[in-house]
């Protein structure tokens, strides 16, 4: 507003005072005006980028991003089943530009409002209060206008981010399984799966875009209402005496700078809820309660035995038919089991229960006596090794692959885990696509440079050097040849040693060494025993084994096994 004022009183002394006596006399006046303009304004303005592009901007938004990152990180493993990871990423990424966007520009647009319109108000009267009529008219003008249009920039702006996320949704997704968008021939059908994204996006920026317009013609009358008004009452009170040509030249351009301040909030108002709506959208995933945080008293779990024991847990992802159906299951401190059964029969259920990737819905499963539902969820997989069937691998090195069993070993550690995992010789040959060599080399994204025997020996090699009390086996060595398997299998029973084993594998002949199997059916423990006990009973097991083996069920006068089926 300085601008204006200083134009003003610039006019007024040049119609009050003669050319030759201006400078002379009115020199202080025009140097203060000069100070503030060279000096003050100058200063107040590289002020406010220090503190939008210094302080605020750089820190806050990527806080935004790691508090975002940090709450879903430690969501359940539901919430990622529920949602494309895509979509979760950019929800976290986008949000806290969103949100910077919203208060740095809503701070701005409110300040220049009340700076501007209250000075503006406050010169104008006291010129003569009937001078800041239009101004004060254009201000209710321009609140009923925000009234109207902002809640309905709030509804559309939300709609625009759901479709966004929506399509970059489907985006990841046919790029995450490009391998089968390929081996299936089938790019045609993912460009229909994107464009019906691409088109209720379209149509979401489309019904933007129309509000925003209307709201810029409405915008455009009240700020030539605003002109034309101030104008018209200008001239008014100037011929008849009751302002100056000063008071007629401030008030022109003050109501000039408002209807441009007014565009730019406009444009700001559109922004911050465009950004609104992105927020809004990304607060519905990322501000989800975790759904199964620990306890206030939880305690971190303490193994000393590795003593397992279900006792009467029931479960069944909420339904009402469930799946596990009472199970009661004593593992002794170094007990070898194994899991078997058909598909579907709840093998895997029993072990997510085990790593509390659910909670149990009635019974309790306890390790060395304590509770797994009272202990922490990162203490209570930190005890227990994993190998599963589908391996994935971080986009890293091999390196940082192996160390993510444990971050604090050694480089001697992670070379001797890897040659126990007889992974070190297909390592030190591997060369990435940035020339980095051994383990050094980058695996590409979910390990895609590695064949799937590769991945599951980085695996296992992670496993060994996590060196956990308590070891899972879900198809451990299911991607390897032959070959490999029989050298990896004593590795797995160096491993298994002094170790509380549970082991799932649909090729029975990988888990007929263990101490005890135990075969589920429809959710209930139907059979448990030795391979050889089992064999002899003629049970569920023994059907399951014939149907492997080809119908060939030899047995040594003892009722051992004398062959192994061909083929396992």
């Amino acid at each position: 507003t300085t601008i204006p004022v200083f134009i003003g009183r610039l006019i007024a002394l040049a119609s009050s005072h003669a050319p030759a006596a201006l400078l002379g006399e009115a020199w202080p006046q025009l140097a203060g005006m000069a100070a503030v303009l060279l000096v003050a304004r100058p200063a107040a303005i590289a002020f406010q980028h220090l503190v939008t592009n210094q302080a605020i901007n750089p820190g806050f938004t990527n806080l935004v991003r790691w508090q975002n990152h940090w709450h879903v990180v430690r969501q359940s493993w539901t919430f990622f089943q529920n949602d494309f990871a895509g979509r979760i990423a950019n929800r976290v990424m986008q949000t806290g530009p969103s949100l910077r966007e919203s208060v740095v520009v809503g701070t701005n647009a409110v300040w220049y409002i009340l700076i501007y319109g209250g000075t503006a108000i406050v010169l104008l009267g006291s010129r003569d209060v009937r001078l800041a009529v239009p101004v004060v008219l254009w201000f209710a003008g321009y609140a009923v206008t925000l009234r109207y249009f902002v809640p309905r920039l709030r509804a559309r702006s939300r709609r625009l981010s759901e479709t966004r996320s929506s399509l970059t949704g489907r985006i990841v997704d046919s790029y995450t399984n490009i391998l089968t968008v390929k081996l299936f021939a089938r790019p045609r059908d993912e460009d229909a799966f994107v464009r019906v994204a691409v088109d209720e996006h379209t149509d979401a920026f489309r019904r933007q875009l129309r509000l925003i317009t209307l709201l810029g013609i409405t915008l455009a009358v009240l700020n030539a209402a605003l002109l034309v008004g101030t104008g018209a009452v200008g001239v008014w009170l100037w011929s008849r005496g009751r302002i100056g040509v000063g008071g007629l030249a401030t008030a022109l351009p003050l109501a000039w700078q408002i209807s441009n301040m007014a565009g730019w909030i406009a444009q700001s108002v559109t922004s911050i809820f465009e950004n609104v709506g992105t927020v809004q959208d990304g607060m519905r995933s990322i501000a989800v309660p975790r759904q199964m945080p620990d306890r206030a008293d939880a305690v971190a779990l303490r193994v000393e035995r590795g003593a397992v024991r279900f006792d009467s847990v029931r479960f069944g992802y909420g339904t009402a038919r469930g799946v596990l159906h009472g199970i009661d299951l004593a593992i002794a401190p170094g007990e070898r089991v194994g899991l078997v059964g058909p598909s579907g029969a709840g093998k895997s259920t029993l072990v997510n229960l085990l790593l509390r990737f659910y909670e149990v819905e009635e019974g309790r499963i306890l390790i060395d006596g304590q509770d797994i539902a009272r202990v922490t969820q990162e203490s209570l997989r930190g005890r227990i090794a994993m190998v599963t069937q589908d391996t994935s691998l971080l986009h890293r090195s091999i390196r940082d692959n192996i160390r993510y069993g444990r971050p604090e070993a050694s480089e001697a550690e992670v070379r001797e885990a890897a040659r126990r995992a007889h992974a070190l010789d297909f390592i030190e040959g591997l060369e990435d696509w940035q020339g980095r060599r051994g383990m050094e080399a980058h695996v590409g994204e979910r390990g895609v440079k590695l064949s799937g025997g590769q991945r599951q020996r980085i695996a296992l090699a992670r496993v060994i050097l996590k060196n956990a009390p308590i070891l899972i086996l879900d198809e451990a060595t299911s991607a390897l040849d032959s070959e490999v398997e029989a050298a990896i299998q004593e590795q797995l029973d160096d491993l298994m040693k002094g170790r509380t084993v549970v082991a799932i594998a649909h090729r029975l002949s990988t888990i007929s060494r263990m101490d005890r199997l135990v075969v589920l059916n429809h959710g209930r423990i139907v059979e448990t025993g030795a391979h050889a006990e089992l064999l002899r009973q003629g049970g569920t097991y023994a059907r399951l084994w014939r149907r492997q083996s080809g119908g060939f069920d030899i047995r040594g006068a003892a009722g051992g096994v004398d062959a192994v089926p061909a083929g396992d």
